[in-house]
Parts: structure tokens; sequence; C-alpha cells
């Protein structure tokens, strides 16, 4: 079922291909519109109430929504693209990943990632919201476009393994589909509340532009309520009626503007809206070795000194600086290491779903095939239990922020260790117990030669491990590992 259908027919017909080149969903993938659709995609799947209790409890979009995004494009990539071989591959991780998502929600109401119902609303939602995207700016689909759409996105849930009858097999049967799901499962869920109302009024800067906090504050406080009226304007009017959402004045000509501008951009140089390019941009470390990335951070040095400057001009109370991001002798406070890097999921404790955000987060980084991604998961559930046992005073199954400053040492238990030695086995490819750049560089997807290694450009297994339990345990801001598990 995860193959694509040959792109002719038995009389000689040729048909668009559903995956790859060619295909109607490749033709979308750089179209400056989908920004606006993902997001009201992703609203409609927060608001069904199996997929919103699974954001709650596991997902990092509040505390990582960059890295979240850069995830979420690189899975689309690899399921959209023209290698079988990688689709399946990326499918399969998909559907382990989905396996350890299940859980109860608000309600006691139980959800299960790998529902094959709730999985085609997903698909649904990402088609649907595509639909809109068109009308919305003035360019329709074509029905034959349209069908040839549909036809892809079933694919895609075929190629996932589920049966593709969980969505209609004929377009005409989609709009009745969807119009039930959303009068009859839909709700106003704390995911889609947080989505709406507080992710883009909170949204952390992008990795890349860490060094401009004050330009990013003023920009997310004009844009982020912009978004989100866009945003409510473009879902489905029934839906807003039963969630009880705001109708706000002159939003719908806002929507329609933002959309039409959007669609004009179709027209700029490919170069400049390749959807590739801008979310790994945007999802770069400032002290990776990216040339973008460089010249950003030269560009905030210029910014600091002239700001310096025209303090010495006219003296300003001196205000606190950061620590240097990339310092290696950079101490976090308690408070800073537990919300930047345990607290994956951003709800203010530690408990499970964030020690499975990292493990996930390495194993995807990685490209760990399913016994190395056990092996992982495995040691982070042992490493867990752990903490649980050491630092969990009063009994209610996660770790507070006062738990954790109160016994902050036990984080360097045996089972930390384990992790460590599972991250140096996985990352050790050739098997010579030790750890060269190239194989540094592939854990971590970007260079960090600087401040990284210490005999050779080498890690020896006993360095590899004395490391990693210095970023976990002793809250030093490190090259590597902040990129990894601490930026959003």
């Amino acid at each position: 079922m995860g193959s694509a259908p040959d792109d002719s027919g038995d009389d000689g017909t040729s048909y668009a291909p559903l995956f790859g080149p060619g295909s109607q969903f490749h033709a979308f993938f750089n179209d400056p519109r989908w920004a606006l659709a993902m997001v009201r995609a992703t609203v409609l799947e927060a608001a069904h109430p199996q997929i919103g209790a699974a954001l709650i409890d596991n997902s990092t979009f509040v505390a990582h929504p960059w890295r979240r995004l850069k995830n979420t494009f690189l899975s689309m990539q690899r399921m959209f693209g023209a290698d079988e071989q990688v689709r399946l591959r990326e499918a399969a991780r998909l559907n382990r990943l989905h396996a350890r998502l299940q859980g109860t929600g608000a309600g006691d109401r139980p959800y299960d990632a790998l529902d094959p119902a709730v999985r085609a609303w997903v698909v649904a939602t990402l088609f649907e919201s595509a639909v809109t995207m068109c009308r919305l700016s003035g360019q329709p689909f074509e029905q034959q476009a349209m069908e040839q759409l549909y036809a892809e996105f079933r694919a895609f849930l075929a190629a996932m393994g589920d049966e593709a009858g969980h969505l209609p097999e004929a377009l005409a049967d989609f709009w009745p589909y969807f119009d039930q799901v959303v009068e009859r499962e839909l709700e106003n869920t704390e995911a889609m509340r947080i989505i709406l109302f507080k992710l883009f009024d909170h949204l952390p800067a992008p990795p890349v532009f860490s060094g401009f906090p004050t330009l990013w504050a003023t920009g997310r406080a004009l844009a982020g309520p912009v978004i989100g009226a866009i945003t409510v304007a473009s879902l489905p009017e029934p839906f807003r009626r039963k969630a009880g959402l705001p109708e706000i004045a002159g939003a719908q000509s806002v929507m329609q503007g933002a959309y039409l501008a959007a669609g004009l951009a179709r027209f700029l140089p490919d170069g400049w809206i390749q959807s590739a390019g801008i979310v790994n941009l945007l999802a770069t470390s400032p002290h990776s070795d990216d040339p973008r990335a460089r010249t950003i951070t030269a560009l905030g040095d210029q910014m600091k000194r002239a700001g310096a400057l025209l303090r010495l001009l006219a003296p300003l109370p001196t205000q606190p600086q950061p620590d240097p991001a990339g310092g290696a002798e950079a101490r976090r406070s308690a408070q800073e290491f537990f919300a930047e890097v345990l607290d994956q999921t951003g709800d203010g404790y530690l408990d499970w779903p964030d020690l499975a955000a990292m493990a996930r987060e390495i194993a995807g980084r990685l490209d760990l095939d399913e016994p190395e991604e056990t092996r992982l998961y495995d040691a982070y559930a042992a490493w867990w239990r752990e903490l649980q046992a050491a630092l969990d005073a009063d009994g209610d199954g996660r770790v507070s922020i006062d738990e954790y400053a109160a016994a902050v040492p036990a984080l360097a238990g045996p089972a930390l260790i384990r992790v460590a030695e599972v991250l140096f086995d996985v990352t050790d490819r050739d098997g010579n117990q030790h750890i060269d750049a190239a194989e540094h560089r592939a854990l971590f997807q970007t260079a960090f030669h600087r401040d990284t290694t210490h005999s050779g450009g080498t890690y020896t297994r006993s360095a590899f491990i004395n490391e990693f339990l210095s970023f976990m345990s002793g809250r030093l801001r490190t090259t590597p590992y902040d990129p990894l598990l601490a930026e959003a």
C-alpha cells in the first residue's frame, strides 16, 4: 500500500504522479500560502478531542514551535517525495512515534495516535485547508487539479498503512464527511485555545534570531494578534459558532488580503520562497557554521555596537546582559535549565512526555532504525523512573521546579549515564569507540567544531559521556546541546 500507482493507465493514458515532481502537492510545496493554510489545518486538528489531548500531553509545539515546524516540514518532504524507500522508512518512523502516543485526556477520554479515523482527519484538514487557501486567494482549484490533490492525500494515508477508505473514495463524498466531523466531533479544546490565543502571543524567537529579543518581541506583539484573527476568520463558520470563537470586525477582509498577498508572493524569484531554505534558516543555531547564520550574527553584533555607541551619547540605566549563548562556561540557573531543557512540553513540569520528546528529537536527528530507536527510548524511560523516584517528593507522578531545584544532583544517576552510552553507540557508526567530526555533525545536524572536541577532532566514549552529563546535570550552556534540546 506504500507504493505509488503507475502513472499510466492500461489504455496508455498518462496520469500525474501521486508523489514527487509533477504531483499537485509538489507544485504547492513552496507556495507562501501554505504558511497560513498549515496554521489553519493545525487548529482544525487540535479541535479534535483525541488530537488535542495528545498535543497537550506530548507535544513540544508550545516550548519548541520552530523545531516542531522543521520536523513536520522534513517529514512531509519525505512522505511526498519521489523516493519510495524514503517514504516507506518515514512512514514506519511515524507509525512507531504514533504508537507511543496513547493516554487519557480531559474527561477521562482515551486517545490513540494510531486510530485510523483520527489520522484520516489530520490528512483531511491538510487537503481542505489547501483547497481553502486557493479559494481565499482568488485562485480556486480547477476540478481536475482538486481531484488529483485529493488522490495524493489518500495515497499518503495509504502509505502510512491505513486503509484509504477512512477518507471517502470520491471527492464529492469528502465534503459531507468533512462537515459531519466539524459538526459532531470538533470541540473548543485546550490545545486549540493555546494555538489561537497563547502560542502567537508568546511565540519564542526562532534560534537564528535569538540575538534580537527586543525586535522579535515588538514584531510578535504586532503580528501575533493579526495571525490569530486571520486564522479564526478562515475557519468554517459552523465551527466558529460552535466553539464560540470571537467575531472580530474587519477580520474577514484582513484574512482575504493576507491570502491574496501570500498568493502574489509566488511570483517572486524562486530562490526567495524556497520553503526548505526558509524553514532550515529559522531553525539554524546562530552559532553554527551556516553562512546565513553567520551573516545574521554579524549583523546583530553591528547592531549591539551601534546601541553601545548610542548609550555613550545618551546614557540609559544599565540593563543586565545575558550570558553568551555558546559559551562553554556560561551557567544557567536551575529555573532556566528546567524551563529551557527539561520541560520540553512547556507545561511547567517534568514528566515522561518531556523525556520522550528528547528521545524523539534525537532519534529523528539521527534517523534511527527501530532497534536503535527502541534502545534510546528504553534508556530515557529508565532515566524517568530514576528521576521520579528521586525527585517526585509529593508523589503526584511529575516533578515540579521546586522539587527539581531541591534535589538536582540526582539528575546524574546511573540511568542518565546509560542514556549517554546509548547516544554514543548510535553515533559511533563505524564502531571504533571514537566519534569523529563527521559522526558528531550527524548527531547534531549542524557543524559544532568549536568547543566540542578535545583530542584530534574526536571523542572517546568517556569524553562524550562526561560532556553529556555535564550538560544535563551541571547546567552548562554548550554549543552542541543547546540547539538540540534547548532552542525553540
